[in-house]
């Protein structure tokens, strides 16, 4: 049985290349699309231990944003936790156990959240 390596991933007429759309990195379809998030409007807060090794993160998810709009949320989330954290799927993740205070800061902004 013959792998998929995900294509041509690099030409000297383009550069690097995007595995998913096969376009040159600079016009690449994918990258636009990823993060433009629609949901119902209500934020879900989440404790995930899955795949950490054990260490808890709090993944905030349905917060419809724009990916730059989502990296500077994440980031004051983070200041007010004092914590780490990544944007990863149109998901925030933070480093611990911080449903509350996240829940609270939320509200806070006017989003309608469930823990």
């Amino acid at each position: 049985m013959k792998r998929n390596t995900g294509g041509l991933v690099y030409s000297t007429d383009g550069g690097r290349m995007c595995p998913g759309c096969r376009r040159p990195l600079d016009n690449c379809h994918c990258k636009k699309d990823v993060g433009s998030a629609s949901g119902d409007g209500v934020v879900r807060i989440h404790r995930e231990t899955k795949g950490r090794k054990g260490q808890g993160v709090t993944v905030i998810t349905g917060i419809p944003l724009e990916p730059e709009a989502l990296r500077t949320l994440a980031k004051t989330l983070k200041q007010k936790c004092s914590s780490g954290g990544t944007v990863k799927d149109g998901a925030v993740e933070i480093q611990g156990d911080h449903r509350d205070l996240l829940a609270n800061e939320l509200r806070k902004q006017g989003w309608t959240v469930l823990t």
